[in-house]
C-alpha cells in the first residue's frame, strides 16, 4: 500500500492527465475525475487501494459543494423564482422519486428491491448535473432565455432537496420497524440544529466577519472560512446528522453578509479540488469487469432514464405554461445524471450506509456516467431535436423570424445592434438623439417586453444565428454592433456577417485588450475594449482639469484609438492583477537595469535583436530622464533602464539576451 505522499503524487497525476484530456475533448472535468478514479482503483490498475482515509478526505468535496449551494441560497431570489422553484421544481422531484419507487415495488418481486432501496435510487435518478448545465447554458448565453430560467429554477429545487434526503437516508439505514420513530427523531434534530443555527448564528455572523476582516489578511479570511465550515459541519455530525448539512447552513449564513462574494472566489480552489478527490474516490468504486459482464443493464439504465426524465420534464414544464419547444429544450437539458446523485449513492453504498448492493451501485454509477457524457452532446443538437419533432417550434421559429423582417422592413442603412443591454441600450439612445435608425436583437423576453412598450425597436432573435441576421435585415444595414462582452458569440456572429454581408462594418466590444487581436482577425472592423476606452477618458478628463487645450486632448485621443491603443497596450503587473494561463498571456511592460557588465552594453538596439523575439523597447530611461520610442541605434550604456514591451516569455528571452544570463519565467 502506498503512503500518504505516494498516494498524493498518483492521484494528482493521474488526475491532471485525465482532466487535461477531457477538457481537449471540450467533455465536462468531473468526468475526467470519474474516469481516473476508474483506472486507477482497485478493481482496474490497483494503483490506490479503497480506504477509510481516502474516503473521509474525499467528503470534504462534498462538503465545500454544499457550502457553495448554501452561499447561493438567496431569499429574494428564491421569492423572484418561487412559481418555478416550488412549483415546477418540487413536481420534478417529487414525481421522479415517486415513479421510481413505484417501479421499484413492482420489480420487488423480482430483484428483491426493498422500499429503502428504490428511495435512494429514486433520489439519484431526480438529480441533474448543475456543473454541466449551468455551464454550458453561461456558454451558450442562455442563461436569460425562457428555458435557461426554468432549467435553473429546477436545478436549484434540486440542490436543496438534497438536504433533506442525506437526512434521510441514514434513517433508512435503521431498523425498518423502527422507521417512523427514527426518521421523526432525524426530522426534529434537523429543525432544531438549523433553527438554532439561523436564529443565533445570523446575529453572530456578521459581527464575527466584520472582526476577522478588519485585519486586513487574506490568510486569515480564508482561514476562517474554512474554520466556519467545517465547524457547523463537525456541529451536525455530533448531530448525528450529515457533514453536508452543517456546510449548507454555513454557506446560507454568511450569504446575508457583505462578504459572499469574496468568500465564493477564496473558496472556489478548495471546493473544486476536494470536489475532485470525490468524483476520483467514486470512479474508484466501479469495477469495469462487473460493467462488461453487465453491459446490457448499464446501456438500457442509461437510455431509459434519460427518456423517461426528458418526458416528464417536458410534460411538466408545458403544464407549467411554457411553448413545446421551450418545454422540450427543458427536459432535454436536463434529462441526465448528477453530481448529487453520486453523492447519495456514495452515502447509500456500501462504504456508507450499506443501502445499494455493489454489483448494482457499480451498474447504476456506470450508467450515470454514460448519461453525463451524452449531456453536452444533446445539449448541443438541442435545437435540431426540437425542430424535429415540433411543429410547433417551426410555426414559432417562422413567427419569430416574420417579426423580425417586419420590424426591420421599413429599414434601411440602419445600425443592427446585437444585444440590448446596457451598452445596447446606451448606443440605442445616441441613435436617436441623431435621429438614426437602428434594430436591436436579444433573448431576454422581460426586457424586450418592457422595451419595446417604451417604444424601442428590439425584437427578440439570436444574433448568431444566419437566419437571424437576414430577417433584421444584415443586408440593407450600415454597421453591425455586438454589444455584449462575450467573445466565442461575438466570433459566431462576425463569422455570419463576413459570409453574408462582407463589406458592412462590425464594431465589437470586449472588456480588455486579451481579444483584441484575436476579433480583429475573425472580422471585426473596429474593436472597442472596455478597460482600455475608460483609461482614455479619465486621463483626457485629467488632462482638461490639469489646463491642456480640448483640441489637443481630442487629437491625443484620437491618435491613441488610430494606433489601436498602442499606447496602452502594456501594463507593469503586480501581486493583485490576474494570474497568468495560457488564456491570458497580456502584453505587458517590464523594467530591465543593465548592470556593469552586462552583455548589452555597448551593443544598438539593432544588434540585440530584441523585435525579432517579438519584444519591443518602449523607451529607455538614462540618469533620470526618459525618452520614448529610442532609435535602433541608440547603444547601451551602464546604468540605463529598459522599458520592454512583449509577452511574458519574450520578455524572458529578451532580458537574458541583454543581461547575459540563463532565460527564466517572466512573471513581472
Amino acid at each position: 500500500m502506498p503512503n500518504a505522499l505516494e498516494l498524493s503524487l498518483i492521484l494528482m497525476l493521474v488526475a491532471v492527465l485525465a482532466v487535461s484530456l477531457f477538457k481537449h475533448w471540450k467533455l465536462p472535468a468531473m468526468l475526467g475525475y470519474l474516469f481516473a478514479g476508474t483506472l486507477i482503483g482497485p478493481f482496474s490498475l490497483g494503483f490506490v487501494p479503497d480506504v477509510p482515509e481516502t474516503r473521509h478526505l474525499a467528503e470534504f468535496g462534498v462538503v465545500f459543494l454544499m457550502f457553495s449551494i448554501g452561499l447561493e441560497f438567496s431569499l429574494p431570489k428564491l421569492h423572484a423564482m418561487r412559481r418555478v422553484v416550488f412549483g415546477l421544481g418540487l413536481a420534478q422531484v417529487s414525481l421522479t422519486i415517486l415513479g421510481v419507487m413505484a417501479l421499484g415495488w413492482l420489480l420487488n418481486w423480482i430483484f428483491n428491491v426493498s422500499m429503502a432501496t428504490a428511495f435512494v435510487l429514486a433520489g439519484a435518478a431526480a438529480m441533474s448535473s448543475t456543473a454541466i448545465v449551468s455551464k454550458l447554458l453561461a456558454e451558450r448565453l442562455e442563461l436569460d432565455s425562457a428555458h435557461g430560467r426554468q432549467i435553473m429554477g429546477i436545478l436549484l429545487f434540486q440542490d436543496l432537496a438534497v438536504v433533506p434526503l442525506l437526512i434521510i437516508i441514514p434513517a433508512l439505514a435503521e431498523d425498518a420497524s423502527h422507521l417512523p420513530q427514527t426518521l421523526s427523531l432525524a426530522m426534529v434534530k434537523a429543525a432544531l440544529v438549523l433553527g438554532l443555527m439561523l436564529v443565533f448564528g445570523q446575529r453572530m455572523m456578521n459581527w464575527w466577519m466584520t472582526f476577522v476582516a478588519r485585519s486586513k489578511s487574506q490568510e486569515l479570511f480564508v482561514l476562517n472560512v474554512l474554520l466556519i465550515t467545517l465547524g457547523l459541519a463537525w456541529l451536525t455530525e455530533l448531530a448525528e446528522l450529515s457533514l453536508a448539512l452543517g456546510a449548507f447552513v454555513a454557506g446560507i449564513l454568511i450569504a446575508e453578509t457583505q462578504y459572499k462574494h469574496q468568500v465564493e472566489e477564496d473558496i472556489k480552489p478548495f471546493r473544486d479540488v476536494l470536489l475532485g478527490l470525490f468524483f476520483v474516490t467514486t470512479g474508484m468504486l466501479l469495477n469495469p469487469a462487473v460493467v462488461v459482464t453487465n453491459w446490457y443493464w448499464v446501456i438500457l439504465l442509461s437510455v431509459v432514464p434519460v427518456i423517461a426524465k426528458l418526458v416528464l420534464i417536458a410534460a411538466l414544464a408545458k403544464i407549467f405554461g411554457a411553448n413545446t419547444g421551450t418545454a422540450m429544450r427543458t427536459g432535454i437539458y436536463l434529462a441526465q445524471a448528477g453530481e448529487f446523485g453520486f453523492v447519495l449513492l456514495s452515502n447509500a453504498g456500501s462504504t456508507g450506509f450499506g443501502l445499494v448492493p455493489d454489483p448494482w451501485l457499480q451498474t447504476i454509477t456506470a450508467s450515470m456516467v454514460l448519461s453525463m457524457l451524452a449531456a453536452p452532446f444533446m445539449i448541443q443538437h438541442a435545437d435540431r431535436i426540437v425542430l424535429r419533432f415540433s411543429s410547433q417550434e417551426w410555426l414559432q421559429r417562422s413567427l419569430e423570424l416574420h417579426q423580425i423582417a417586419q420590424k426591420s422592413l421599413s429599414t434601411s442603412k440602419h445600425v443592427l445592434v446585437c444585444g440590448f443591454g446596457r451598452s445596447g441600450q446606451h448606443l440605442a439612445r445616441l441613435l436617436d438623439r441623431e435621429d438614426l435608425s437602428y434594430v436591436a436583437l436579444d433573448l431576454d423576453p422581460d426586457r424586450i417586453r418592457e422595451a419595446t412598450a417604451a417604444g424601442d425597436s428590439v425584437v427578440f432573435g439570436d444574433a448568431a444565428k444566419r437566419e437571424t441576421l437576414v430577417a433584421a435585415g444584415l443586408l440593407r444595414a450600415s454597421c453591425v454592433v455586438v454589444t455584449f462582452a462575450e467573445t466565442k458569440t461575438a466570433e459566431k456572429v462576425l463569422m455570419a456577417v463576413r459570409q453574408l454581408a462582407p463589406a458592412v462594418p462590425v464594431i465589437v466590444r470586449t472588456t480588455d485588450e486579451s481579444d483584441l487581436e484575436r476579433l480583429t482577425a475573425a472580422g471585426a472592423t473596429e474593436v472597442v475594449p472596455e478597460i482600455l476606452e475608460g483609461s482614455l477618458m479619465l486621463g483626457s478628463q485629467a488632462l482638461m482639469l490639469l489646463g491642456v487645450p480640448v483640441s489637443r486632448v481630442v487629437k491625443q485621443i484620437r491618435n491613441i484609438r488610430e494606433s489601436r491603443y498602442q499606447m496602452f497596450r502594456g501594463v507593469f503587473r503586480g501581486v493583485d492583477d490576474e494570474s497568468d494561463t495560457p488564456e491570458n498571456q497580456w502584453v505587458r511592460l517590464h523594467s530591465v537595469i543593465i548592470e556593469p557588465g552586462a552583455t548589452g552594453v555597448g551593443r544598438s538596439l539593432a544588434e540585440l535583436g530584441l523585435m525579432d523575439l517579438g519584444v519591443e523597447v518602449n523607451a529607455i530611461r538614462r540618469r533620470g530622464i526618459r525618452g520614448g520610442d529610442p532609435s535602433p541605434d541608440t547603444r547601451l550604456e551602464s546604468g540605463d533602464i529598459l522599458v520592454l514591451k512583449g509577452q511574458p516569455d519574450a520578455l524572458s528571452l529578451a532580458e537574458s539576451k541583454i543581461l547575459g544570463r540563463k532565460p527564466g519565467r517572466q512573471d513581472a
